[in-house]
């Protein structure tokens, strides 16, 4: 079986075994080969289990998306990091950019880019997830991205965090001028 074809198989068990115990501790909510497998492509069960929570409870983001955010993940963690992963302190909410903090007087920018290079490198805190529902907002309204297209910018910029605003910024430029223009014809 593919790892794609197993991630999506997990993710969709996972889901039913949420809905039946929400209050199942993160911690010992997978089995000994399940995390083998999360470990192959460089997620923590923690990780995975966020996004089954973030489905079952509010319905985003799709299990398609939680794909192609993993697939994002496994391919800096196979390529760039060679399958090893890191001795780096994880990036926990104390480290983060208030959510108020601003790149070109842009709110919550830091933050989005900060959580999407700690994802990148393995180094998000499971207990915060990129995609949660803050992010899905600044991204859908400052040029509307897909979560994993974002990070896939993250992982290309390498840390050059003036290339990802500069992404942003020409996205929200493009969004922009593309709106149809309300001003009635004269």
């Amino acid at each position: 079986m593919e790892w794609n074809d197993r991630f999506m198989s997990l993710f969709r068990e996972s889901v039913e075994r949420y809905l039946l115990n929400p209050q199942a501790p993160a911690d010992r909510f997978y089995l000994p080969e399940e995390q083998d497998f999360l470990k192959t492509i460089g997620y923590q069960p923690a990780e995975m289990y966020g996004y089954v929570r973030e489905y079952a409870e509010k319905g985003a983001p799709s299990p398609s998306t939680t794909l192609l955010i993993a697939a994002v993940r496994r391919h800096y963690f196979l390529n760039a990091m060679r399958g090893m992963s890191g001795n780096a302190r994880p990036i926990t909410a104390a480290d983060l950019p208030p959510e108020t903090d601003e790149f070109q007087e842009i709110p919550y920018l830091p933050r989005i880019i900060r959580k999407a290079e700690a994802k990148i490198f393995g180094i998000l805190d499971p207990n915060i997830m990129y995609g949660d529902e803050k992010d899905r907002e600044f991204l859908r309204t400052h040029g509307n991205f897909h979560l994993a297209d974002f990070l896939q910018l993250a992982a290309a910029a390498r840390s050059d965090r003036q290339r990802l605003v500069s992404a942003v910024l020409n996205a929200m430029r493009q969004n922009h001028d593309s709106q149809p223009d309300d001003t009635p014809a004269n």
